[in-house]
């Protein structure tokens, strides 16, 4: 069964770069276009939602160079990511998770004009992880939730695992998350929403990832038996 919902940990850009002997941060431009290159792959394979782990809380600590290099690239992307053809012809929806509102202004403008831009589409859901952090998502769930219980909306006894869910980021699930770039770890991502995913972590840098991958990936993901703790 093909998965509906991948997830992938973009890791590995800069260690491209620095292989080809070109200043690290030209290995984000690289990492950009494996994200456009993606998307035709999983149209392809009938995956309906990607959700891209882009920029961490723990990103904001990178050289300001690096970090106002990064900045001008996802401003770049979603100043013209709705002059892209595939958004009407695909019905793409984006949705960005995480603190981004922390961003320049600029960025965050870039972004909500995105957003806005896709609201009413629905054939294929984009998801941006920026200024993302698992226990972060899950501090703010509960900031949520305590507000709406300090307001009278919700009694402590009704919380439950639907309402947990309900407050996040965001309550999809993925089927698969895919960690590129050699580390083994799950790095602050998706924790609630990963709880039964299946993880793959593959040698290769994200630049590097290719539609052989993707397929090797689906291949393993439909061999293995989901038991969900059975």
């Amino acid at each position: 069964m093909i998965p509906k919902h991948v997830a992938i940990i973009l890791d590995g850009n800069r260690r491209f770069a620095k292989k080809l002997a070109l200043d690290p941060r030209k290995g984000h431009d690289f990492g950009y276009e494996k994200v456009k290159e993606l998307l035709e792959w999983c149209k392809d394979l009938g995956i309906t939602e990607l959700t891209f782990y882009a920029f961490s809380m723990q990103n904001f600590n990178r050289p300001k160079p690096e970090f106002d290099y990064l900045m001008n690239l996802i401003r770049k992307a979603f100043d013209t990511f709705c002059e892209d053809p595939r958004v009407e012809k695909y019905k793409i929806k984006v949705n960005v998770i995480g603190r981004y509102e922390l961003f320049p202004r600029d960025v965050v403008d870039a972004i909500h004009k995105v957003i806005d831009a896709t609201r009413d589409n629905d054939k294929f859901i984009l998801n941006f992880a920026l200024a993302y952090g698992g226990r972060e998502e899950l501090t703010d769930a509960m900031k949520k939730i305590a507000t709406k219980i300090a307001d009278g909306e919700l009694q402590p006894k009704d919380i439950n695992e639907k309402i947990i869910q309900n407050n996040l980021y965001m309550a999809s699930e993925p089927d698969v998350i895919i960690r590129t770039g050699g580390e083994k770890r799950t790095s602050n991502f998706l924790m609630w929403q990963s709880f039964y995913s299946e993880w793959f972590f593959l040698e290769k840098t994200w630049p590097e990832f290719t539609k052989e991958d993707l397929m090797a990936v689906i291949k393993e993901f439909e061999s293995r038996d989901r038991r969900y703790g059975i």
